[in-house]
């Protein structure tokens, strides 16, 4: 897929870690109406705390980058086909995901909704966790069994969740319901949470990243008419990019 908003999507990651550590948008809020108390705001240093990063594609390697080199963390690294040139040259380990879930303050999800990884966060994964994780995803809702999450932020094994995606996210998500309410449960319950953040898919969304969408988009619309090579071609009937598509063996790419 074409890449337009790594930066993006990465800066948006470590706002949320910092806004839920610091109780940022809590103290908005309260300072707005006059109140200055400071009470249930204690957060933690991020220096030399543990933060997992499950999928360093290019998102995944600018926030190990972020959170390694401007907050000096031990970063724990997970991805089907590691980087070691990349982990090597910032100092950073790839491991398995059972010490990834045992050792981590903080878990940020930065991998595609495969198969294999649908629901890589569950319940199971859950239970190995650290009393008081934080968990990230601005990635893809189904990373995360969304249920098993509520259960683990009422019992308090999860301490934080930020989360710019969800499961059934389409039904809400860049639409206006502040008259109307939700009637998607799990979400209503998630939204009842003091230490829960929920952004709407808004991670990718700044002025570069809009500007390399529309220039892409322009350039992908200009090969196809001028019969050129189509960078960004999807094969649908497979779900993967026309490059890594064999179509002696798979037939036509629709």
């Amino acid at each position: 897929m074409p890449i337009y908003s790594p930066h993006a999507v990465a800066e948006h990651t470590v706002a949320l870690i910092l806004a839920l550590n610091r109780k940022i948008h809590k103290a908005y809020i309260r300072v707005k109406e006059l109140n200055f108390d400071i009470t249930g705001f204690l957060g933690f240093d991020l220096y030399k705390k543990a933060a997992g990063v499950i999928g360093t594609g290019n998102i995944g390697k600018i926030v190990a980058k972020i959170l390694k080199l401007g907050f000096e963390m031990e970063v724990l690294a997970y991805d089907p086909k590691p980087d070691y040139n990349f982990s090597n040259s910032i100092g950073i380990k790839y491991t398995d995901l059972n010490e990834i879930f045992e050792k981590s303050d903080i878990i940020t999800l930065h991998c595609p909704l495969t198969k294999d990884a649908y629901h890589i966060l569950n319940e199971q994964s859950f239970e190995k966790m650290k009393k008081g994780v934080m968990i990230i995803n601005t990635s893809r809702g189904g990373l995360i069994d969304t249920k098993s999450l509520i259960k683990y932020l009422k019992n308090n094994k999860i301490g934080y969740a930020g989360l710019d995606v969800y499961e059934e996210e389409e039904e809400y998500f860049f639409e206006d319901f502040s008259t109307k309410g939700v009637s998607d449960d799990t979400l209503a319950r998630l939204l009842t949470f003091p230490n829960v953040l929920i952004t709407s898919h808004q991670a990718f969304f700044t002025k570069e990243a809009l500007e390399n969408i529309a220039f892409i988009s322009l350039n992908n619309f200009k090969s196809f008419f001028n019969g050129l090579p189509l960078e960004n071609e999807i094969c649908y009937r497979y779900g993967q990019e026309r490059t890594n598509c064999n179509k002696q063996k798979l037939g036509r790419c629709f």
